[in-house]
């Protein structure tokens, strides 16, 4: 690890990108520094960044303080322009990707049994984290970033190139515990949320093989829902649905963010189902120890996936022809993205052209 006091003496470069200043103000242009590239360096240059509901999470201080200025985001695609020395794994002009993490202390008993999301001593991320020369990290809202070559992706030319930048966090976010929990043929499937999570757990367990059905406040995606794959569509608002589901499902996605009634839905798992919450509300979600107990029941959690899981679903995705909806926005329009997002107003993901970027 490079002490801090080191920092002015590395070589920097100066990028374009987009950052919060603070809570409360909106997202201004401004440039940033990225270091030099190292020997196990890879430089892209970023096309398309996904806007995920984290970075407004980050940059409004939900989750905790933040250094400001701060430049987020997690789902990058672009193409590799500078390699170091001893890169082995990535080439000049592949298409590649980078998700959530940048690095992890690789030595751990997570790390070193491939679960580097769970790093013991914590992973890095991408944005909001400090980094291996003691610096902040600065996420893809950039015309460039520079990773180690362990955490960039390789990003399957059969994905449409704009849509694959939300596999980096929706996708493998929706992924892994689905793959986990052994999602497939013969499994009934629950996805609470049909937003930019939701649809994407719609469309990887419809791939999977699995029965698939969508649990939404209302019906009014309910076209879309079955359009992805899903078999079923119910309305959580209509109280007959957990009567009518009751007991039903293997596995429960929860993907959103907001507080629900844990032991409503734990009801609608059969005999050793599990509920996974991949949302991250900041409120408590209390939960009745007897719900769980009626029926072996199991409420669990996941992160993202590691770096293998990764590709992993990149590849999943290629085969199955499984891509995001989104919505492709120039980067002046970000601050209106991000309150559209907080008022559920699109479908299903914004993706940022970093081509918009002011240049320097």
């Amino acid at each position: 690890m490079v002490s801090p006091v080191q920092i002015a003496t590395r070589p920097t470069r100066t990028v374009s990108a987009y950052a919060a200043i603070s809570p409360t103000d909106p997202l201004v242009a401004t440039t940033i520094e990225r270091r030099s590239v190292g020997a196990k360096d890879v430089l892209i240059e970023i096309a398309y960044v996904g806007i995920c509901h984290s970075d407004i999470h980050t940059v409004r201080g939900d989750w905790g303080p933040v250094q400001y200025p701060l430049t987020v985001g997690h789902e990058i695609v672009g193409v590799v322009s500078e390699i170091g020395a001893d890169v082995t794994q990535h080439q000049v002009g592949d298409r590649v990707g980078v998700g959530c993490l940048v690095n992890s202390c690789r030595e751990c008993a997570n790390c070193r049994a491939g679960a580097e999301q769970y790093c013991l001593n914590g992973n890095t991320a991408t944005y909001g984290a400090v980094d291996r020369d003691g610096t902040i990290t600065q996420g893809g809202y950039s015309t460039h970033i520079v990773v180690v070559e362990d955490f960039v992706l390789s990003v399957p030319q059969s994905i449409p190139y704009e849509a694959a930048a939300p596999l980096l966090c929706a996708g493998i976010t929706t992924y892994s515990p689905l793959a986990h929990w052994n999602a497939g043929p013969g499994k009934k499937v629950a996805v609470i949320g049909m937003g930019g999570l939701g649809h994407m757990a719609v469309k990887i367990s419809h791939a999977m093989g699995a029965e698939t059905t969508v649990l939404s406040h209302s019906l009014s995606k309910q076209e879309d829902g079955l359009r992805f794959g899903a078999d079923h569509y119910y309305a959580t608002s209509d109280p007959a649905t957990f009567e009518t589901l009751a007991n039903t499902f293997d596995l429960i996605i929860n993907t959103v963010s907001a507080k629900i009634d844990v032991d409503g839905y734990l009801l609608l798992l059969g005999l050793d189902g599990t509920m996974v919450n991949i949302g991250a509300p900041t409120e408590v979600l209390p939960v009745q120890v007897y719900t769980l107990c009626s029926n072996r029941r199991s409420f669990a959690g996941t992160g993202i996936g590691s770096i293998r899981e990764t590709q992993d679903m990149l590849d999943f995705c290629a085969e199955h022809g499984i891509a995001p909806e989104i919505e492709l926005i120039a980067a002046d329009a970000i601050n209106d993205a991000y309150e559209r997002v907080l008022a559920s107003d699109v479908r299903y993901r914004f993706v940022i052209d970093t081509a918009t970027l002011p240049a320097i």
